[in-house]
């Protein structure tokens, strides 16, 4: 430890902007009259509107769904438009699909009988267009580039003008067991039934903005879509004893459902507890054995949406309930089959309602009148007020933990989508994260208001650490394009909640953060948001400059690992010489003695010096630890010139700290420090990572403190993603970790089927 005498002055630390902290200017689109350099929509902003008239049939015996729609495109653009582009999502399914072509390969893949048949398989499930006309008949000219549709346009169609034309096709819909896919159909072989879940069926319109004009970059497989908003009326012919969940609002229940199916449905509006079943266990499985070869008709609207899914069974067990968002009822509804019992009846409206409730609360009011999970094996997928679900539990009705919490998961998570993009209509096409980052960050604020200490998989910072430490030849900065992600989880969906969690706790606070989505949210419901439009909203609405933070943890592959280097102790000198004096003489008694000195006094039994008394000098007799008059007499002169302030801090015993640290894996953050007293208190300290602006590899810090410190602890919480936790203590600490001998064996039975046994078992 060192005495310091106080400074009178202070040098500044003069030095130049390093990389790390400059601002995006140059990476962020130009602020323009569509888009504000606050992030918000400018004076000038539109976009496109599209409507939608559907007539679809599902074949039940050919597992082939028709279709034919009246699309009205308005222009709201200031540009004349030449042609018109539409989606052929379908079309991935196709024989010469470009996403078969690219897939990467090896011979390693292929290691039984199955893999190759698999690669073998053969499935036409791209669309077959008949016919595109006018609304009066007149065949209209278009070309299909695999998964886009170009109709060449007769005119331009002029700013503020609409167009009106029909669509006719067809496709066999895809077994989604056998090739996968985010629609399609399962089949029950027990009963011999078939469930649909049905999305991207029909030729839909593609976007075109301020931003990149036409959004028709190729459906690959991996960035999803970017849709116009629009209303929808859809008519699904289906047979008879199907039972339809949809996009929006049944227009003809009094002609569909019986009356006691309308009767419960009525019934569901105002059950604001319990789900009210519709159609029951049993009288599903009625329907299962005998089926009806007649047809129905089911009609749906929905407004204001940019895409419509539907799914159809005669297999469906339907439950409802309500729940109020906005001084309106919502109703939260479920379809499902048997398989999905006793987990599905027990827990997924439920999940609905809370999901629609929490993230109205942390974004926008939920706008539309129905929110629907449908349950499929394997399958997670949304559209608007419709998700597809899976979580199945075993056909004896137990299930894991890890089957539940998976369940709750995905339907969070997928009814969340009804936020982002369904409402914050974010380019999937090109961003990923701006729909499920975003997304899987609000699914753990979700989770954890739906059970106390819910084990989420993503959101907490230490749940990143393995991903950001890992090979950066496998890891790309998120600000990535959808297709050319690696590790598409972790990029996607992992780190962007997480960074986002670290600025709700760490950076900005809650209240500060807060406020700030939630005006993003506001401020782009129902919009096209860029990644631009959220970056400025977020500090416009903070007064935080966080161009470091999206730097940092969108544009690199750096990662977080601040190491604690040294620490150093100083206390105030006095200036009185009896305290000055003593201390001097105890630190020079305790004061480390080389080997050789350690050993002369046991081998060396008499000096020169010591024989000899002629030898000392009064250098060599004196008492520099003593206390003399002209001490005294100094100090009293030196206190003299001080006021009581200055007086009173000189007495105070404060307690000098000079923290060191390294930033080793490059990601800049705050630092953290619990500091852990010698009288068993702590406080916790956080620097603004802005300590890194001038020197970006190493700072120093000075803690002036009250009292003697035991311990010091970088990142005590684990909030700030640090993927290395030994360099994180003074004195430095073994950081425990656990190290498995034997593995046991997984049992394949679930704990609620060993417990089956033993209450069997005591039965007996």
């Amino acid at each position: 430890m060192k005495k310091i005498s106080i400074l009178l002055t202070m040098l500044p630390l003069i030095g130049f902007s390093q990389s790390k902290f400059a601002q995006l200017d140059m990476e962020l689109p130009t602020p323009n009259t569509y888009r504000t350099a606050a992030g918000a929509p400018g004076p000038n902003y539109y976009q496109q509107k599209a409507d939608y008239k559907i007539q679809i049939t599902i074949d039940d015996e050919t597992q082939k769904l028709m279709g034919e729609e009246t699309i009205t495109y308005t222009n709201n653009s200031p540009d004349k438009l030449e042609y018109l582009w539409l989606q052929l999502d379908q079309n991935l399914f196709a024989e010469n699909s470009d996403s078969k072509l690219i897939e990467i390969e090896r011979m390693e893949d292929f290691k039984s009988i199955g893999d190759v048949k698999r690669k073998l398989f053969k499935y036409d499930g791209g669309f077959k267009v008949e016919s595109i006309t006018t609304t009066s008949g007149q065949k209209m000219k278009y070309a299909i580039n695999k998964t886009m549709l170009r109709i060449d346009l007769e005119k331009p169609l002029a700013s503020k003008s609409s167009i009106s034309f029909k669509v006719k096709w067809w496709y066999n819909i895809n077994d989604r067991m056998a090739v996968g896919g985010r629609s399609g159909y399962e089949f029950f072989e027990k009963d011999s039934n078939y469930l649909y879940t049905i999305a991207q069926f029909f030729p839909r319109m593609c976007v075109y903005n301020d931003v990149e004009g036409w959004q028709n970059k190729q459906f690959l497989g991996r960035g999803e879509f970017t849709l116009p908003f629009g209303d929808y009326e859809v008519s699904i012919t289906v047979p008879s004893d199907h039972i339809v969940g949809a996009t929006g609002e049944l227009q003809n229940g009094n002609s569909i459902l019986t009356a006691e199916q309308k009767k419960r449905f009525e019934k569901a509006k105002t059950s604001m507890e319990t789900p009210v079943l519709i159609v029951t266990q049993e009288e599903a499985e009625k329907k299962e054995s005998k089926k009806e070869k007649s047809t129905k008709t089911w009609i749906f609207k929905a407004t204001n949406v940019r895409d419509f899914a539907f799914a159809t069974s005669r297999k469906f067990i339907w439950d409802a309930m309500a729940v109020k968002v906005g001084g309106k009822n919502v109703l939260a509804m479920s379809f499902y089959p048997k398989e999905g019992n006793p987990l599905w009846e027990r827990y997924s409206t439920k999940l609905v309602a809370h999901t629609v409730a929490t993230y109205s609360k942390y974004t926008v009011d939920y706008p539309y009148p129905v929110a629907i999970s449908v349950h499929s094996k394997w399958i997670g997928m949304e559209y608007p007020m419709i998700c597809f679900n899976g979580g199945r539990p075993e056909e004896d009705g137990t299930y894991s933990e890890q089957t539940k919490y998976g369940m709750w998961g995905v339907i969070i998570h997928e009814v969340g989508h009804n936020f982002f993009p369904m409402i914050i209509n974010s380019d999937e096409r090109q961003w990923t994260w701006m729909d499920e980052g975003l997304n899987t960050f609000v699914q753990f604020l979700t989770e954890q208001e739906w059970e106390r200490g819910y084990p989420s998989r993503r959101g907490p910072a230490h749940m990143i650490v393995d991903y950001m430490s890992g090979d950066k030849s496998r890891i790309s900065p998120i600000m990535t394009n959808s297709e050319s992600i690696f590790q598409f989880g972790n990029n996607a969906y992992g780190k962007p909640a997480t960074a986002l969690n670290i600025l709700r706790e760490t950076v900005m606070g809650r209240e500060l953060f807060d406020y700030a989505f939630k005006t993003y949210c506001e401020r782009w419901a129902f919009k096209h948001p860029t990644p631009a439009d959220f970056f400025r909203t977020m500090e416009d609405a903070s007064a935080v400059d966080l161009d470091w933070f999206w730097r940092g943890w969108f544009y690199s592959t750096d990662h977080v690992d601040i190491s604690l280097d040294q620490v150093k102790w100083f206390q105030l000198n006095t200036m009185n010489p009896t305290i000055e004096k003593a201390f001097n003489k105890e630190q020079s008694e305790n004061a480390d003695q080389n080997i050789s000195i350690i050993r002369n006094k046991e081998m060396i039994k008499e000096t020169y010096n010591e024989r000899d008394d002629q030898i000392d000098d009064y250098y060599a007799k004196r008492d520099i630890y003593l206390v003399d008059a002209l001490d005294k007499k100094e100090y009293e002169e030196f206190m003299n010139t001080l006021s009581e302030e200055d007086k009173q801090l000189l007495s105070s015993d404060k307690q000098f700290y000079e923290l060191t640290f390294s930033n080793i894996g490059g990601l800049v953050m705050p630092l953290i420090i619990q500091v852990n007293y010698k009288d068993n208190t702590s406080e916790v300290i956080k620097i603004p990572a802005e300590i890194w602006k001038t020197y970006e590899q190493k700072v120093s810090k000075v803690l002036i403190l009250d009292k003697e410190v035991s311990s010091f602890r970088l990142d005590p919480f684990l909030e700030t993603a640090d993927t290395d936790l030994s360099n994180n203590s003074w004195p430095q600490e073994q950081i425990p970790s656990r190290y498995e001998l034997f593995k046991q064996k997984q049992s394949r039975e679930n704990p609620m089927q060993r417990q089956k046994r033993v209450d069997e078992i005591n039965r007996q």
